[in-house]
């Protein structure tokens, strides 16, 4: 590898460029020196993000911006290793900021985190293996993550002092991920003026407003480009402007004026809905409570604000409709949120491939409506990062949609599966990425039916209790009884289905029109009722849990017999082996369920516990 370009560049070049630079180079070395080939970079600072590619007779150049040059570099290692044409003309991210959300503990534990402990956390202090985060920040780079947020969204002591007496900690950390274009965001508290002496975290507050413009310049001034705060506010126990009786934009907006000086942004969560409802409650209904909170507010919030708002209106269940915000808040810049993190698909033991669950979800509300991407992140310390191998695809898909989010599913897969599995002959390769393509679909065929949600166990999300929820005080709940199942979110129900646009809605309120899984999300229905294909509902469930798990069954097959890496395959083997426990747990658990309340029995036959 020719070098004398780096030692050619002025002196006065910023040292992360030259870093970014470095990390480039090295990246590409490692990759094309073996294979006699040249690359060289050239960097025009304007284009920020953005690379172009080029073959010639010496081999290849990539030109970009200060984070591009190492976006090309990457680009360019996966067109060869994949085999795949080379991106043509300029290439930049579809969303600006693309933020992994990692909900780690400083005692080292993660909240719905299923591959180990944190990555740089213990003991109530940062503790890492340097090498270790560099080698997270190149894994960030090569798939094009570009923000991650350091902690939980519900703050826990002493999480509140990353913005303060640990500070200093926090920007060593950033040091480390800043060469690979990454830059950190904290979650922070929001009563956190009242843990430093104030009475008050009042957002009209002038004390309030001050003490947070006095915090702002000196974080800024330790990191200069950190990204911003993360806050969640006024749900499942936070604090939040509620408590003062002012609304969340003038709460969101008085963050954002003190650390908009410094290009901050507030990411500002758009989870909120009341977590004690009674379950003699029929008219209050969860999904309901985002949007009736923010859509009049729409326009209020100011510019370095961003709403992340989930995918669905509940909490990432394996099936639910796209939350209405996305259609309601034109002037209001959006954030989509998903979770990698599997917390009600698996858990990382069972394979649940996101890739076509992204495809529904952009496709229903167009790619340009949110203005960013977030995911909750499913990393830990775990060797191999993610706890399941297969996990890992999830990850990297999720910045590879976030940089181009009309890609599709199984492009994504079988790019994945070229870089990490590249020994695999074709038709290896091809096994596993149909397995892989249709790993959502058999989740959601064994466990909750129909667009029912919250029928897993209360306590730890994994594993099938239909009535689990139903008597909490979460508001989930499915009405099953011996006459029918389901919740009517129509006009004649709880209205839910009228926040969507007239359209929309009106294809939701129909339940000969309502996509068959969604059908018991929107309606409340009797077992004999017909679906589109001719089959009553009652049979249909019967019907997707025996599917689901003679699908996951012929998935144990095709991995037994894959010859995958020795570390991984013995990994994945007895993962699977626990899916294939927890699939026919979720089949006959379910299917008994509904056996025991319809009196109807199975058409084909098939054992049904009673």
């Amino acid at each position: 590898m020719h070098y004398a370009w780096l030692n050619a560049l002025p002196h006065d070049i910023p040292a992360t460029l030259r870093r970014s630079l470095e990390v480039a180079a090295f990246e590409a070395d490692a990759f094309f020196a073996p294979r006699q080939k040249q690359v060289s970079f050239s960097v025009e600072p304007g284009l920020g993000e953005a690379y172009r590619l080029e073959e010639n007779k010496d081999g290849f150049h990539v030109t970009g911006g200060e984070s591009g040059v190492l976006y090309g570099a990457y680009a360019l290692i996966r067109a060869q290793q994949t085999g795949g044409a080379l991106p043509q003309g300029e290439q930049r991210p579809h969303y600006p900021l693309r933020m992994l959300n990692c909900w780690d503990n400083m005692d080292g534990s993660i909240e719905r985190g299923y591959a180990g402990r944190s990555l740089w956390f213990e003991e109530d202090a940062f503790q890492y293996d340097p090498r270790r985060i560099r080698q997270l920040g190149r894994m960030l780079a090569s798939c094009g993550v570009n923000v991650l947020c350091v902690n939980n969204v519900n703050v826990i002591p002493p999480a509140q002092h990353l913005i303060d007496t640990l500070l200093p900690d926090l920007a060593a950390f950033a040091d480390i991920l800043r060469p690979f274009g990454v830059r950190l965001m904290v979650s922070v508290d929001f009563a956190m003026p009242m843990q430093d002496g104030l009475s008050t975290a009042d957002p009209l507050d002038a004390a309030v407003q001050a003490w947070w413009a006095d915090r702002a310049k000196e974080i800024w001034t330790a990191i200069p480009d950190l990204a911003g705060f993360l806050v969640k506010a006024d749900s499942e126990h936070r604090p939040g402007p509620a408590t003062y009786g002012r609304n969340h934009a003038q709460g969101a907006n008085m963050l954002a004026r003190a650390i908009a000086p410094y290009g901050g942004q507030v990411i500002w969560r758009a989870f909120v809905y009341n977590c004690l409802q009674d379950w003699r409650d029929t008219e209050t209904d969860r999904p309901c409570a985002a949007f009736a909170l923010y859509q009049p507010m729409d326009g209020q919030f100011d510019d370095n604000v961003i709403l992340q708002v989930k995918n669905g209106p509940y909490d990432f269940q394996v099936r639910e409709p796209v939350s209405p915000l996305f259609y309601a808040m034109p002037r209001t810049r959006l954030a989509l949120e998903f979770q990698l993190a599997q917390e009600y698909t698996g858990h990382q033991i069972d394979i649940y491939a996101m890739p076509p669950l992204w495809r529904e979800v952009l496709d229903a509300i167009g790619p340009d409506t949110p203005r960013a991407i977030a995911a909750v992140s499913n990393l830990g310390r775990d060797e191999n990062w993610t706890g399941h191998p297969f996990a890992q695809l999830n990850l990297y898909a999720y910045g590879r949609f976030a940089w181009e989010p009309d890609m599709e599913p199984e492009a994504v897969i079988c790019e994945w599966i070229g870089l990490t599995y590249g020994d695999l002959t074709a038709d290896q390769r091809d096994a596993l990425a149909q397995l892989l393509l249709q790993s959502r679909e058999t989740y959601e065929k064994y466990t909750a039916p129909l667009g029912l949600c919250w029928m897993v166990n209360p306590a730890g999300h994994y594993g099938p209790s239909p009535y689990g929820y139903e008597f909490q005080s979460w508001g989930t709940y499915n009405r099953a009884d011996r006459d029918a199942v389901g919740i009517d979110r129509t006009a004649a129900g709880t209205g839910y289905a009228d926040q969507y646009p007239p359209e929309i809605a009106a294809r939701y309120a129909d339940p000969h029109s309502c996509p068959d899984n969604l059908l018991l999300f929107f309606h409340r229905l009797p077992y004999d009722f017909v679906m589109q294909d001719g089959r009553t509902l009652i049979q249909r469930i019967y019907d997707d849990h025996f599917e689901g798990y003679d699908r996951t069954a012929a998935m144990a097959e095709t991995l037994r017999v894959l010859p995958l890496p020795e570390q991984d395959r013995a990994v994945v083997l007895e993962r699977m082996e626990r899916q294939l426990r927890n699939a026919r747990e979720w089949r006959d658990v379910i299917n008994t369920f509904f056996r025991r309340f319809s009196g109807a029995e199975d058409d084909k036959g098939r054992k049904i516990y009673k």
